[in-house]
C-alpha cells in the first residue's frame, strides 16, 4: 500500500512540474520580433515570430507587442487580447485568406491597434479583419487594404455585440466596412469616428440587415468616405447609420437607402460632388 501510495505521490508532482509549460506557461504580456522565433517563450528577451505563435503563450485577456518592424502572419483570436504593433510597422500580409479572424466568446474583448494588414491585391485576400464572434471588437489606427471582400467584416453572431473603428485608413478592397446582422443573435452596434474609407470598388461603408433579422446601429463620426462605388450605404429594415462631421465626396452615390434602411444626419456633414449625391431622410436635433 505504502508503495502505491508514493508512487501515485511522485506522479502527481511529475505532473505539477510538467505544469508551467502548458497552461501555466501562458504570460500576460507576450512579445514578436521580425528575427524572433516561435519556439522562443515569446518573452522581450526571446520574442516570438508571428502572431499565431504568441497567441498560444499570451493569457485570455493579455497583449501581445511588436518590438521591431515585421511580418506577422496571418492569426485566429478566440479570447480576450491586445495586438499592438506600436510605432512599429507591424504588418500582416494575407494572400488568399483573412488577415485576422475574431471569433471569440460572447464576453470577449478584441483590441487591435497600430497594424498594417494588406491583402496583397484585389483577387487575393478576403477581408481584413473577420469578426465572427465576441462581446466587444476595438480597432484603432490600422491600416488595411487591397481585399477582394472587405477591409473589415462585421457580420458576428454575438447579441449585443460591439465595433468600435478610431483612426483608420481602410481603402482599395472591395467593401471599406461592410457591417450586417446576418448571424447575430440580437441587435448590434457599430462605432466609426475619424476614419477614412477610399477607392474601395463597392462601398465605403455599408450597414445591412437581411429580411427578419435583428437591427444594425451605426454612429459615424468625421468620416471621409470618397472615390468609392457607394458612400455610405444602408440596407434593410432595422439598418441605421446616424452621420455626423462627416465628408461624403467622390463617389459614384453619396449616401444611398434601401430596402428600409435609413440614413439619418446631423446635418453638418459635406455631402457633394458625388454622381448622385443622395438625402439623409431627416435631421437629429440635439437635446
Amino acid at each position: 500500500m505504502y508503495k502505491i501510495f508514493a508512487w501515485f505521490s511522485a506522479l502527481c508532482f511529475a505532473i505539477l512540474v510538467a505544469l508551467p509549460t502548458g497552461a501555466y506557461a501562458q504570460a500576460t504580456r507576450t512579445w514578436v520580433s521580425g528575427v524572433g522565433d516561435d519556439v522562443n517563450p515569446c518573452s522581450r528577451t526571446a520574442p516570438c515570430k508571428t502572431f499565431a505563435g504568441a497567441i498560444s503563450k499570451t493569457a485570455d485577456g493579455g497583449e501581445i507587442d511588436v518590438l521591431d518592424p515585421g511580418g506577422f502572419g496571418t492569426v485566429t483570436i478566440t479570447k480576450s487580447i491586445t495586438i499592438d504593433g506600436g510605432d512599429n510597422l507591424a504588418s500582416i500580409l494575407a494572400s488568399a485568406t483573412n488577415g485576422i479572424n475574431v471569433n471569440a466568446g460572447s464576453s470577449d474583448t478584441v483590441i487591435l491597434r497600430n497594424l498594417s494588414i494588406n491583402g496583397a491585391g484585389t483577387t487575393l485576400g478576403l477581408n481584413g479583419i473577420n469578426f465572427l464572434a465576441g462581446k466587444r471588437l476595438i480597432v484603432e489606427n490600422c491600416t488595411i487594404e487591397n481585399f477582394s471582400q472587405n477591409a473589415i467584416s462585421i457580420a458576428p453572431s454575438t447579441s449585443g455585440a460591439q465595433t468600435t473603428i478610431s483612426n483608420s485608413t481602410l481603402k482599395a478592397s472591395a467593401f471599406g466596412i461592410a457591417a450586417s446582422s446576418a448571424n447575430a443573435a440580437g441587435a448590434i452596434g457599430v462605432l466609426v469616428s475619424n476614419t477614412n474609407t477610399y477607392q474601395n470598388n463597392n462601398g465605403g461603408l455599408t450597414a445591412t440587415v437581411p429580411s427578419g433579422k435583428p437591427a444594425l446601429g451605426v454612429v459615424v463620426d468625421r468620416l471621409i468616405s470618397g472615390f468609392n462605388n457607394t458612400g455610405v450605404l444602408a440596407s434593410g429594415t432595422g439598418a441605421t447609420v446616424v452621420l455626423g462631421n462627416s465628408v461624403v465626396q467622390g463617389n459614384s452615390n453619396g449616401v444611398f437607402q434601401t430596402g428600409g434602411g435609413s440614413i439619418l444626419s446631423f446635418k453638418n456633414n459635406e455631402i457633394s460632388n458625388n454622381g448622385n449625391d443622395g438625402t439623409p431622410l431627416t435631421g437629429i436635433g440635439l437635446n
